[in-house]
């Protein structure tokens, strides 16, 4: 299991064909679908059903995002008492509200949600999302939370354990798509499934480039040169091993599979560079420039939204911001660099709401987006400016299968800790239960009516739309 969640340093070598097709290994893509079907099928088509996972990385102050607190009664004269420092008058800049957000809409009328500053006109989609507040992560640690809320299952040590949702998802449910399951700079795992589940895991919007587009070098290495001859034709005894249902006939596979995905030239929908009227509106969408240079935010939501309307992908599990860790500093640094990623996850939402989908209503009506961090921060700020890690969380919900303006859980107003409740009602319950982050997936689970069993608990059931 890889342990550098971020895989900086990764950069994919000219021999992405190979790569590409190794990284599904194991079976089709499409989940059995004869080579046959799937060439008939290359006119692409979006998946019905569609999921985001979005990862803001190093641990949000939840004060700034989906779980704010009134400045006017949690004061700085009451933080020995409450434990709580919302500190929004200490951002000291006019494009954060120095209150909570509680946007109101014409037809919809006012947000039952209350967001913090640094959500932004991410605020203005309240009647799409649900927020669920007071989740107990169980720990304090950046790669134990963060493989905790991608599987739903505590890590052994900081060791994850089962398979990734997005891999969970298209294991049961099999997409009719190329890429069913992109892993965009996070770690994916896959415990159970063939390799049709496996995560295409990228870096940054480059590495998929390169991994869409076909070499133009020749195979070097002799082990990949006897894979290309053998063509699965067995010869001997031990040669058959490899055959039939073998190494042998899963590389053909593998391989036919990536020369039809590569005939489509996907890597075209990702250049948004090119000065034609599609990639122009995709520039206006997102507020990105010609220049070329999208390992942004923007850039990053703009190819999440790419792949979902192509009909490339139904899953993307996407590391969209990050630069939240932050032990000291100002108030300002930390919401910057929130806000960036809500803005980009506004854009994203803005356009899964005009577009329309080949099945009916718009791109949104048919998507389930999920954004998490590990953990959350110190509601009180320490003696270097910062926050510390927190082990109370929430987290959102918006789109398709999940209740809209809704707020699930509630941390308890003394050091913001998580709550108990009757997790058939969210009635607040001093004898009840926590919410974890296997209760959060289980609900995404069974917003599409798949089996959530692996996670062992039920899902939050008045989330369910």
């Amino acid at each position: 299991m890889k342990k550098n969640r971020l895989d900086e340093n990764h950069r994919p070598e000219r021999r992405t064909f190979l790569k590409a097709a190794a990284g599904f290994m194991g079976s089709t893509l499409l989940g059995g679908m004869p080579f046959r079907s799937f060439a008939q099928a290359a006119a692409l088509a979006p998946a019905d059903r569609c999921f985001v996972f979005v990862y803001f990385n190093g641990g949000w102050d939840q004060l700034l995002a989906f779980d704010p607190k009134d400045p006017d009664e949690f004061t700085p004269d009451r933080a020995a008492e409450t434990r709580i420092l919302p500190g929004y008058n200490l951002i000291n800049d006019t494009r954060f509200s120095s209150i909570p957000l509680r946007p109101e809409k014409s037809g919809v009328g006012r947000s039952n949600i209350d967001f913090g500053p640094a959500v932004g006109r991410l605020s203005e989609h309240f009647d799409l999302m649900t927020v669920i507040r007071g989740i107990n992560m169980n720990t304090l640690g950046h790669e134990v939370g963060y493989r905790y809320f991608l599987t739903g299952k505590m890590p052994i040590g900081s060791a994850a354990r089962g398979s990734s949702t997005a891999t969970e998802i298209v294991g049961q449910m099999k997409p009719r798509v190329p890429i069913s399951n992109i892993a965009f700079n996070v770690e994916s795992y896959n415990d159970r499934y063939p390799g049709y589940a496996n995560a295409l895991r990228v870096s940054r919007k480059d590495d998929l480039l390169l991994t869409l587009k076909p070499s133009s070098q020749m195979l070097d290495s002799e082990i990949e040169k006897q894979l290309v001859d053998f063509r699965g034709q067995p010869i001997t005894c031990e040669e058959a091993a490899y055959g039939a249902r073998g190494v042998g006939t899963t590389y053909q596979n593998s391989r036919d599979q990536m020369q039809q995905v590569m005939a489509q030239k996907l890597e075209e929908s990702f250049k948004f560079e090119l000065n034609t009227p599609e990639m122009a509106a995709v520039r206006a969408a997102y507020g990105l420039d010609q220049s070329g240079r999208y390992d942004t935010e923007a850039g990053r939501a703009a190819m999440v939204g790419t792949a979902l309307k192509k009909g490339i992908a139904q899953c993307v599990t996407i590391n969209l911001t990050g630069g939240l860790d932050t032990h000291f500093g100002t108030q300002l640094t930390h919401a910057n660099n929130q806000r960036r990623g809500f803005d980009a996850l506004a854009s994203l939402v803005d356009d899964l709401k005009v577009s329309d989908h080949p099945s009916g209503k718009k791109f949104i009506d048919h998507t389930t987006i999920m954004v998490f961090s590990e953990f959350s921060r110190t509601p009180l700020i320490n003696s270097a400016g910062g926050r510390d890690h927190h082990i109370s969380n929430s987290c959102m919900l918006l789109g398709a299968g999940v209740k809209h303006n809704y707020v699930f859980g509630k941390s308890g107003d003394i050091g913001m800790s998580p709550g108990t409740f009757d997790l058939r009602t969210g009635a607040l319950d001093p004898r009840g239960e926590n919410i974890f982050p296997e209760h959060v997936i289980a609900t995404v689970l069974a917003s599409a009516g798949l089996d959530y069993s692996i996670t062992r608990v039920n899902p939050l059931r008045p989330i369910l739309a």
